[in-house]
């Protein structure tokens, strides 16, 4: 279960900081609301899947994954600029999940 809670942390994480994007700078009522629900919805999960998950793996898996999925959706949805180099760096992101996630495994 706490690797459900992790999953929906991270989905609220993700659509925090898009409609932290779409508020203007807090400027908008409605997406600067959706901001702190999604914030506050994402760090209440964050908390539940610590109870069983190392803080180390949790935050990494959190943070990572929420990073290269905000730069995905910066491509896709605000037509940011995704090149190579940021390509590689978001696989080197998501590799560096998966090793602290395998290592929790191996040890």
């Amino acid at each position: 279960m706490s690797w459900l809670f992790l999953a929906a942390a991270i989905v609220f994480e993700v659509c925090g900081t898009t409609v932290l994007k779409l508020s203007e700078g807090l400027t908008r009522l409605i997406p600067s609301l959706l901001t702190v629900v999604c914030y506050g919805s994402s760090f209440f999960l964050l908390s539940l899947a610590l109870k069983k998950i190392e803080v180390g793996i949790a935050y990494a898996i959190w943070s990572g994954f929420g990073t290269a999925a905000i730069a995905l959706i910066g491509w896709f949805w605000f037509q940011e600029s995704l090149g190579t180099f940021k390509l590689v760096c978001i696989a080197l992101i998501i590799a560096g999940v998966v090793g602290l996630n395998l290592t929790e495994r191996l040890a």
